[in-house]
């Protein structure tokens, strides 16, 4: 049998009590990390922990606005001195934005509410775990972003250019830390099939464009329309995402960084 892939590191994880961050924060702990999870509602959180705690891992829960620099920066700094560093950190922060309506009924704030939510996250983190990271102790950042980076479809214009703009952080972002040992990898998953089961905020996101469908936001995700846009005709699961995380996170892929990693299921092809 081989060792678990994250034995000895520490993990957080921003937005751990959502879908994606609890599927991760899991799987992470299952692979051997000391994971902790952060995010606005306990309650989440709580549930999380508790599928971590009974499965045999270890796990600490914080609730942190995101949004706060300084309760950010306080919460990672108590994270490195307790855990003697900080060595892979994920941003799955949701923001609920506008899908579907174009430029013409389009207002500035429902344009830049995924822009500045998202992207201000991603900053606030990142700076957050970098300085506790690197110099000898290697450490991964690993960002989301979204198809819409790519693709031209009307009616995503503020989701569009904020998953761009994630992307575009990344890149820049493994340029900077590269000298100090810190690896930054973006995972581009399509809209998961399993998400709204788990309580994920596309839910509601999707009901309208399901809706203009005659279907259930469930019908559309499970061989809809937007699975069929896709070459395998079906949409990513959490626990695809989550252990293609726990993979990048660990020394297994330690020659990448600045990398995109497509889990569009060929709804785009690289």
């Amino acid at each position: 049998m081989s060792a678990p892939l994250l034995s000895d590191k520490s993990a957080v994880v921003y937005g751990g009590g959502g879908a994606i961050g609890g599927a991760v924060a899991r799987v992470f702990a299952r692979e051997g990390a000391r994971v902790f999870i952060a995010g606005r509602t306990q309650a989440k959180l709580d549930v999380v922990a508790r599928d971590i705690a009974e499965a045999g891992g270890t796990v600490e829960t914080a609730q942190v606005d995101v949004l706060d620099q300084r309760a950010v920066e306080k919460h990672a700094d108590a994270v490195a001195a307790q855990a003697g560093g900080i060595d892979i950190a994920l941003n799955a922060v949701s923001v609920m934005h506008d899908q579907g309506t174009p430029l013409a009924d389009l207002s500035v704030d429902e344009f830049m509410r995924p822009v500045d939510g998202f992207l201000r996250t991603l900053f606030i983190t990142s700076k957050a775990v970098a300085r506790h990271m690197g110099h000898g102790r290697p450490g991964v950042v690993l960002t989301l972003s979204e198809p819409g980076s790519k693709l031209a479809v009307g009616g995503i214009l503020g989701h569009s250019v904020s998953a761009a703009g994630k992307e575009a952080f990344t890149r820049v972002l493994a340029a900077e830390l590269a000298p100090a040992g810190v690896r930054v990898i973006g995972i581009r998953p399509h809209a998961v099939v399993d998400a709204p089961a788990a309580g994920s905020y596309t839910g509601d996101l999707f009901k309208p464009l399901a809706a203009a469908a005659g279907q259930s936001v469930q019908e559309m995700l499970d061989g809809g329309g937007m699975a069929q846009g896709t070459l395998l005709k079906r949409l990513p699961t959490l626990s695809e995402i989550a252990e293609t995380a726990a993979f990048l996170a660990s020394d297994r892929a330690g020659a990448m960084t600045g990398a995109i990693v497509n889990l569009s299921a060929g709804a785009l092809v690289d």
